[in-house]
């Protein structure tokens, strides 16, 4: 197996389109386990680790571009007042040591439909960017994925960066796990509230082939929230639990059963539109 580690964007540009077949590593913390217990034996590994344009973040004109290679530590430290609901997903990642090498633009390489920082892009919704030595371009995140650790991403492109809308309301995120650290999510869920435009952005993990958006849920919470005051209503907050529930498509597995699942997200979806209504005060 060959070890490249190209020192530009240009040169891992490069690299990957003389040697499609090399496989990207950054943070390492999906590719490595998948190489330790033999499931993958690509014929190169290209680390980007020392690419400095995707190690970074840039603030402009309402959004955040995401550097492909930028830490879920970095992210929690640095952006949890602009992308808090990516922020909170974050602090869910692995343990100290996962989150101070994986990174979102790995989450996004392996397609998993158990990637903790999927919801919070999917529910905003971000945009990622990749790129080859033919040019750049940008895909919705909602057409990204195209099935079970499948992306629309060709032999010859690398992730760069994501870009996100700057938080415009409160955010949350919340998962079920079999425990309550350094666990894949039984299924996860995003949510967000844009309160000047009175508009809801969803996000489902892990209860589908790839990443979900519940839109029927987005629609009746945009009609029926107070959104010029008052109390989030309880039935209110049960229809759009089931509403989200409706919208996966889990399956049965040995993390749980697709009821449970359906279950869950009820249960997520109801808490995180509580907590989220709670908190719109500060965005006021």
């Amino acid at each position: 197996m060959d070890f490249l580690r190209p020192a530009s964007l240009d040169e891992a540009l490069a690299m990957k389109a003389a040697t499609p077949e090399a496989v990207p590593i950054a943070g390492g913390t999906d590719v490595m386990v998948e190489l330790n217990f033999d499931k993958r034996r690509p014929p190169a590994l290209l680390d980007l680790g020392q690419v400095p344009e995707l190690a970074t973040w840039t603030e402009r004109n309402g959004h955040v571009r995401l550097g492909a290679t930028v830490p879920y530590t970095r992210i929690v430290g640095e952006l949890a007042g602009l992308l808090p609901g990516l922020a909170m997903a974050s602090r869910t990642v692995g343990s100290p040591q996962i989150r101070n090498r994986g990174t979102v633009g790995g989450n996004l390489g392996s397609a998993s439909p158990a990637g903790d920082a999927h919801p919070p892009l999917m529910c905003v919704p971000a945009e990622v960017e990749v790129a080859s030595t033919r040019g750049t371009r940008t895909v919705p995140i909602a057409e990204f994925f195209t099935g079970p650790k499948r992306s629309a991403l060709a032999a010859d492109e690398l992730i760069t960066a994501v870009t996100v809308p700057k938080a415009a309301g409160p955010q949350q995120f919340a998962k079920v796990g079999t425990r309550n650290a350094m666990v894949i999510a039984v299924c996860s869920f995003g949510l967000t509230l844009d309160l000047a435009a009175r508009t809801v952005g969803t996000g489902i993990g892990s209860a589908g082939p790839t990443p979900l958006r519940a839109e029927a849920a987005q629609d009746y919470a945009a009609e029926v929230l107070p959104w010029a005051g008052g109390e989030l209503d309880d039935e209110v907050a049960r229809e759009f639990g089931e509403l989200v529930a409706a919208a996966a498509r889990p399956i049965d597995d040995v993390r749980g059963s697709a009821r449970y699942r359906r279950h869950a997200l009820s249960v997520l979806a109801r808490r995180t539109l509580r907590w989220a209504w709670q908190d719109r005060g500060r965005w006021t």
